[in-house]
């Protein structure tokens, strides 16, 4: 396990495009934290390493998944308002988990049942107004 402090969204983001270069294709990385703890803060550092605009990033609440195309693809889902696992089966989550990019996903406990065994997991804890813990707990 690893912990890194951020003081702001920058720190977040510049954590966050540290951690890609550690990333391979098929990695499935889980984003969990309360309602503005910065994981999406950090999905833009995150995606930078790729070749993709941070401000192409949005949280895919209503949308539950957005497809960012750089090298490789990301998709970032975002599953707060899955109430069923099968909701996620039905837009085709599985399909994006086994394919050629990286899945990052915010509240992946709402989906735990049908992610697969190998996923990475970081937790944001907030620790004061601008300042988060960032907790890489590795692969499960």
């Amino acid at each position: 396990m690893e912990k890194k402090v951020s003081r702001s969204e920058e720190e977040t983001m510049q954590v966050a495009a540290g951690f890609a270069q550690k990333v391979k294709v098929g990695d499935i990385i889980c984003l969990q934290g309360e309602l503005g703890s910065g994981k999406t803060h950090f999905v833009k550092g995150f995606v930078k390493a790729f070749g993709i605009d941070a401000e192409e990033v949005r949280s895919p609440t209503y949308t539950l998944i957005n497809e960012y195309m750089g090298t490789p693809p990301v998709y970032h889902f975002d599953c707060y308002r899955i109430e069923d696992p099968v909701e996620a089966i039905e837009f085709g989550a599985e399909e994006y988990f086994y394919g050629n990019g990286v899945c990052v996903i915010e509240w992946p406990e709402r989906i735990k049942s049908i992610l697969p065994d190998t996923i990475q997991t970081i937790i944001f804890e907030t620790t004061g107004k601008n300042s988060r813990t960032i907790i890489f707990e590795g692969s499960n």
